[in-house]
C-alpha cells in the first residue's frame, strides 16, 4: 500500500509543479501563437494540462490533497519568471522563448522522475490500478524529447541572431 509518510508531501510538491508547468506552456504557446512553433507548442501545452489532471486523479485515489500554499507559491513564481530580463523592452523576444523553453524542459524533467518513481513504488497499490505509468513515462518522454529539439531551434536563433 502507498503509505508511506513523505508520498503526499511529494505529490504535493509535484502538483505544485504541475500547476506552475501548465501556466508556462500556455503562455509559452500563447506567445508563439501564428508562428512555426505554436502548433508544436499547442500541443505540449494541452499535453501537460492532460498529465496534471492525472496527477490530480493519482492524488485523489490516494486521498492526498493538494497543498495551497505551495500551489500558490508555484503560480507566483511563473508569474515572477515573466519578469525577466530578455533583450527587448516590450516585446517578446526570441531569448524570451529560448529561456521558457528551458524552464519548461526541466519541469518535464522532474514530471518524468515523477511518473518514474511512482510506477517503481506505487504503482502495485490497486487504489491506483486504473492509471497506466507506462503511458504517463512514455509521454513525458515524448514530450522531452520534442522540447529539446523546439529548444535548440529557438537557441540557434537567439543566440546566432537569426529569426
Amino acid at each position: 500500500m502507498s503509505d508511506s509518510k513523505y508520498l503526499s508531501t511529494y505529490l504535493q510538491d509535484h502538483l505544485a509543479g504541475a500547476v506552475g508547468g501548465v501556466q508556462l506552456a500556455r503562455r509559452l504557446a500563447g506567445s508563439n501563437r501564428g508562428g512555426e512553433y505554436d502548433g508544436p507548442l499547442a500541443r505540449v501545452a494541452e499535453e501537460i494540462d492532460e498529465d496534471r489532471r492525472a496527477l490530480q486523479d493519482l492524488m485523489k485515489r490516494l486521498g492526498v490533497g493538494g497543498d495551497p500554499f505551495k500551489i500558490l507559491a508555484a503560480v507566483g513564481a511563473e508569474r515572477v519568471g515573466r519578469l525577466k530580463l530578455n533583450g527587448e523592452l516590450f516585446r517578446y523576444s526570441p531569448l524570451s522563448r529560448l529561456e521558457e523553453l528551458e524552464f519548461l524542459l526541466l519541469g518535464v524533467e522532474g514530471k518524468l522522475a515523477l511518473w518514474r518513481a511512482l510506477k517503481a513504488t506505487i504503482a502495485d497499490d490497486p487504489r491506483v490500478a486504473p492509471l497506466d505509468f507506462e503511458k504517463l513515462i512514455k509521454r513525458a518522454d515524448s514530450q522531452r524529447r520534442r522540447l529539446a529539439r523546439l529548444r535548440m531551434r529557438a537557441a540557434e536563433e537567439a543566440l546566432s541572431g537569426e529569426r
